[in-house]
């Protein structure tokens, strides 16, 4: 068994997992949208954290979910990055500014 079905067949025997899965989504999905427009700017972190006056490890802790950025920083990061962030109670989405 490969860890998506095992993540599947557990979501649906556990309802505290879901619960918990549902509720971390929006930080997984803001984790991926930002990995990804980091990537197809052709940017590694240690880029990004120049263009944004920062240091490659607070991107580092975006990307993988210990700390979240401040409003201000998503603003500089949609501008760095040429795109936008849309966040709503059920997801993230980035599309290209």
């Amino acid at each position: 068994m490969n860890h998506r079905d095992y993540v599947a067949q557990r979501e649906l025997r556990d309802p505290e997992f879901r619960a918990l899965r549902h509720e971390a989504r929006p930080v997984f999905e803001f984790q991926l949208a930002l990995i990804r427009a980091r990537t197809e700017a052709n940017l590694t972190q240690r880029e990004l954290a120049e263009r944004l006056g920062t240091t490659q490890s607070a991107v580092a802790k975006w990307e993988n979910g210990t700390n979240i950025p401040k409003i201000d920083t998503l603003q500089r990061l949609a501008g760095v990055l040429g795109v936008t962030f849309e966040i709503t109670p059920s997801h993230v989405t980035v599309t290209s500014a």
